[in-house]
């Protein structure tokens, strides 16, 4: 069995050298330990101040963001149809789904990291809520919810608010 520091060494290897999400279960089998070493690895990964992202489908290290821009939309659907066409637009226009956040009335802001950027990635997702039986945070909130978005050019997020706009998927007071 390789010692924990060499085994922390080749997981971050591993998320650089990754275009995708990289799930605990599959580090586990190629380290041949549990998914919980692995979870623990990344906890201490992350207090060594290494920047890991957890997501949906996996691990993820962030990607560099020069020349995109980072926005934040709000959003109202009620149905997972409504949630696919919001992510599809958004993915449509070049543009990258980082998280969602929705304010609940006793806990606060809660947010989960997303990491969206293809309509694969966005079936992948609603899948996943499907078959784990989940509720997506837009729940709690009667639909209405926030998306950290990155775009590629602030001409491209201004087209895409438009086109969220004109499908009714903006919330407007």
């Amino acid at each position: 069995m390789i010692e924990g520091n060499t085994r922390r060494d080749q997981i971050l290897k591993i998320l650089e050298e990754s275009d995708a999400p990289v799930s605990a279960t599959s580090l586990a089998r190629e380290f041949n330990v549990s998914r919980q070493i692995i979870v623990g690895d990344i906890a201490l990964l992350r207090a060594q101040g290494t920047d890991i992202s957890a997501t949906p489908r996996g691990y993820v290290l962030p990607l560099e963001t020069a020349n995109k821009i980072r926005r934040t939309i709000v959003c109202l659907h009620e149905s997972e149809e409504g949630m696919l066409n919001e992510l599809y637009t958004i993915v449509d226009f070049g543009c990258k789904v980082l998280d969602v956040i929705v304010d609940h009335p006793v806990y606060g802001q809660i947010s989960g990291q997303l990491q969206i950027a293809s309509r694969l990635d966005a079936e992948q997702f609603a899948e996943r809520v499907r078959t784990e039986k989940a509720h997506s945070l837009s729940e709690l909130t009667d639909g209405v919810h926030l998306h950290t978005i990155e775009c590629p050019s602030e001409e491209i997020y201004t087209k895409l608010v438009d086109k969220l706009g004109s499908l009714g998927i903006l919330f407007e007071d």
